[in-house]
C-alpha cells in the first residue's frame, strides 16, 4: 500500500491530488489544509469523479491533522502564499519559509521516513531549508521546480517547430527563478535531432525566453500563480519515486561537489527511484553554460542567506 500525502489543498496541491489520483500513482491521497473543511471538499470532488474517469486511488482530505498524514512514502509542500502579479518568487521566502519549516516538522512526525518534495516558492531555498534543518539524507529531499521549468521549455520548443510535443526532449537547470533557470538549448532534441536544426538561433533564444518567463506570463494572465502544470510536475516526480521508474528529471537537489558546487539546492538532472534522489548526472557544460551556472548559483545563494539573517537557519 502507498501514500502520499499533499500540504496544502490550493490550486496546486489539489490539481497534483487529482493527477495522482487519475494516474493511480498510490492507493492513497492524503490532502491536508489549515482551512476548515477545505481539503475535506476538494478530496470529495475528486473522489466524485472516480467512477466518471475509472479510477480506484483513494483520497482523503483533513483539516490541520497531521495524525492522518501518517506512513506516507511521499510528502509534497505545496503549501504558502501564492505568487502575485509582478512578485518574484523570491519575495516570498519571509512568508513561506515559517510555513515550509512548520509543515515539514510535523509530517515527519508520522511519517519519518517520507520522502520530501518541495514546491513552494521560492522552493530551492525553501529545499536548502529542508535539508539542513532536518538534516535528513540528501537524497530525501526534492525541489520539483526543473520538472515544471522543462515542461514548458519542452512546449515552447514544441510548439515553435510545429511538431509531436512528445517527440521533443529538452531539459532546464539551474534557480527556479525568471532569471536564474537556465534552459539548455544545446541539449534540446527533436526526434534524437538537435534543435537547432529545426530553429534559428532566433527562434530558440525566444524559447529560452518565453520559457524563463513562463511563470511570470501566467500570473500576469491568471492574476495568480499557475497551478495546473506545477500541480501535474510534482505527481510526475512523485510518480517517478512511487513506481521506481529511474526516470531522469531536473530537480533541486542539495550538492555536496557536483558541478563544483556544495552547500546549495539548486536544479540539475537526477535520477528517481524508490529511494528519492538516486544519482545527480553531472552534465558537461560548455563556458556559457558553466557562466549561467554560476550567475545562478550566486543568486540562489543570496536568496539563502536570508534563511540564516531570519535565524530560520543556524
Amino acid at each position: 500500500m502507498s501514500k502520499i500525502t499533499i500540504v496544502g489543498a490550493g490550486n496546486v496541491g489539489a490539481t497534483c491530488a487529482n493527477v495522482l489520483a487519475v494516474h493511480e500513482v498510490a492507493n492513497q491521497v492524503c490532502l491536508i489544509d489549515i482551512k476548515e473543511g477545505f481539503a475535506e471538499g476538494k478530496a470529495m470532488d475528486i473522489m466524485q469523479t472516480s467512477q466518471l474517469i475509472g479510477f480506484d486511488t483513494v483520497v482523503n482530505g483533513v483539516t490541520n491533522d497531521f495524525k492522518q498524514t501518517a506512513d506516507s512514502d511521499i510528502v509534497i509542500v505545496t503549501s504558502g502564499m501564492p505568487r502575485k502579479p509582478g512578485m518574484t518568487r523570491e519575495e516570498l521566502i519571509g512568508v513561506n519559509a515559517g510555513i515550509v519549516k512548520g509543515v515539514v516538522d510535523n509530517c515527519l512526525k508520522y511519517s519519518p521516513d517520507a520522502i520530501l518534495i518541495i514546491v513552494a516558492n521560492p522552493m530551492d531555498p525553501l529545499a536548502y531549508l529542508t535539508y539542513k534543518s532536518l538534516k535528513l539524507p540528501r537524497n530525501r529531499v526534492i525541489g520539483m521546480g526543473g520538472a515544471l521549468d522543462s515542461a514548458r521549455f519542452k512546449y515552447f520548443l514544441s510548439q515553435a517547430i510545429g511538431c509531436n510535443k512528445n517527440d521533443v526532449e529538452g531539459m532546464v537547470i539551474g534557480g527556479h527563478g525568471d532569471t536564474t533557470m537556465i534552459p539548455l538549448a544545446r541539449f534540446a532534441t527533436y526526434k534524437g535531432m538537435p534543435v537547432s536544426e529545426f530553429l534559428s538561433s532566433e527562434e530558440i533564444d525566444k524559447v529560452v525566453k518565453d520559457t524563463m518567463t513562463g511563470g511570470a506570463t501566467l500570473t500576469k494572465l491568471l492574476g495568480t500563480s499557475a497551478w495546473m502544470a506545477p500541480g501535474a510536475a510534482a505527481a510526475s516526480v512523485a510518480k517517478s519515486i512511487i513506481k521506481d521508474e529511474k526516470k531522469m528529471i531536473p530537480c533541486a537537489a542539495y550538492l555536496d561537489g557536483e558541478y563544483g558546487m556544495k552547500d546549495i539546492t539548486i536544479g540539475v538532472p537526477v535520477i528517481l527511484g524508490k529511494t528519492g534522489i538516486e544519482k545527480i548526472v553531472e552534465l558537461q557544460l560548455n563556458i556559457d553554460e558553466k557562466i549561467k551556472f554560476a550567475a545562478s548559483e550566486a543568486a540562489v545563494r543570496k536568496t539563502n542567506a536570508a534563511l540564516y539573517e531570519m535565524k530560520l537557519l543556524k
